[in-house]
């Protein structure tokens, strides 16, 4: 444990630099920040033996701790997902630049030319749980939007982390540009968090990616500005309209690729007219996967499911567990979605057009899916690049917040001696 006063002493030097780098990226040029992510890529690359050396140091933390599968599953790097940190930081280097980008221009009557552009926001914290790839994805996002950002992973990807963030800054000088632009906490010491939370002289805005508890103890203490990335509690809902081969294929896709990701399907909702066809053909082959189908009392009459309590209903299990539940109809789906879900990613599937209106009409998820693996729910796969996470709020950001998500915007207004009467 360090001492209160050094904490302090460590999180101010972090955001004083922080916010001198930010002043010079908001200028940096599109050239610069591509060439920096390019470099942070190859190295990334090149230390890929140093980084899971890093790593194993991390499961064995992990296995210490007593972390359940799923959650060494998320924590732990191979050479193919040391190769898709390397993609992720391409992809974002070759994305359009979003800083300077004109959203927006009129003429006024009274001469003025105006322009609303995109513009940095300054300084983000970014807080997240043990997947070490997120140091990467959020590090090169920041970059490319002209901010500074102060990561904080979780404990158990310390090591991991940290040899991420060594590659990134060898980008960064690099390409000229400065190393402080991307931090990374040196210490496990969750009362660092808490003064990340509180740094309202350099920090800008905080964004949490992790569980429930992760983000509402940001919400709670924050009094710097929160992008709020809630829990994945995600439903998909089988239509009495659904093609048997699309339900089969979508929904063990959703549960089973990867149990770990906030994409991952949680809650699967059956009607009540196809649970004798379609519905039982998908719950035994969840079964034959693996997968533990905690049921209502209808579905429980199948062999191998276990009965559900209401304590499953709303439950972001993030392990190969599926509650499962007969409605009577897309209208039933809908209130039980509004009433358990985290308004993250929810799919319908169904060939009635009427149905994925009425559940795309009447629903508010960041994310809506028809026909369609929830696992998609992903900047990435939206062709957005790498992203922080999944912005279950209202306000500024929502769904995949990739570079674009993370400027704000200026108004610039020019005029010729143009005074006002």
């Amino acid at each position: 444990m360090t001492d209160q006063s050094e904490i302090d002493m460590i999180m101010n030097d972090l955001g004083k630099r922080a916010k001198a780098a930010a002043a010079k990226l908001a200028f940096a040029s599109a050239e610069g920040k591509q060439a920096a992510l390019i470099a942070a890529a190859d190295a990334v690359w090149n230390n890929r033996e140093k980084i899971i050396a890093a790593n194993m140091l991390d499961l064995d933390y992990g296995r210490n701790k007593g972390l359940s599968g799923s959650m060494m599953d998320r924590l732990m790097l191979d050479e193919s997902r040391i190769q898709g940190i390397v993609d992720g930081l391409r992809a974002v280097a070759e994305q359009a630049d979003p800083v300077g980008e004109v959203m927006e221009d009129w003429d006024r009557p009274s001469g003025l030319h105006i322009k609303r552009v995109r513009t940095p926001l300054g300084v983000i914290g970014v807080i997240y749980e043990s997947r070490p790839n997120v140091t990467a994805d959020a590090g090169a996002l920041c970059l490319k939007s002209g901010n500074a950002v102060i990561l904080r992973g979780g404990s158990e990807s310390f090591n991991s982390s940290g040899a991420i963030h060594a590659c990134l800054v060898e980008g960064l000088t690099s390409a000229g540009l400065p190393a402080d632009a991307i931090q990374l906490i040196p210490t496990r010491d969750r009362a660092a968090v808490q003064k990340l939370l509180t740094m309202t002289d350099y920090v800008d805005v905080i964004v949490p990616r992790g569980g429930k508890g992760l983000v509402g103890l940001v919400q709670r203490e924050a009094r710097v500005p929160v992008f709020a990335h809630l829990e994945g509690i995600v439903h998909i809902y089988i239509d009495k309209s659904a093609d048997p081969d699309k339900a089969l294929f979508v929904v063990l896709n959703a549960k089973t690729r990867r149990t770990g990701i906030c994409g991952a399907a949680e809650c699967l909702l059956i009607h009540e007219e196809i649970v004798n066809t379609i519905g039982q053909g998908v719950i035994r082959a969840l079964m034959a996967a693996g997968v533990e189908v905690r049921a209502d009392h209808k579905l429980a009459e199948i062999e191998g499911t276990v009965p559900a309590t209401d304590a499953d209903w709303g439950k972001e299990f993030l392990d190969m567990i599926i509650a499962a539940k007969t409605v009577s109809g897309i209208d039933d789906a809908i209130a039980h979605i509004r009433q358990f879900g985290s308004n993250h990613t929810d799919c319908i599937i169904a060939e009635d057009h009427a149905a994925a209106d009425r559940f795309f009409e009447r629903l508010d998820s960041a994310i809506l899916m028809r026909n369609a693996s929830t696992q998609f729910a992903d900047g990435g796969e939206f062709g957005m690049g790498a992203e922080i996470g999944i912005a279950t709020g209202k306000m500024h950001a929502r769904g995949p917040v990739g570079a674009r998500q993370l400027t704000s915007f200026k108004y610039l207004v020019e005029g010729d001696g143009t005074v006002r009467s």
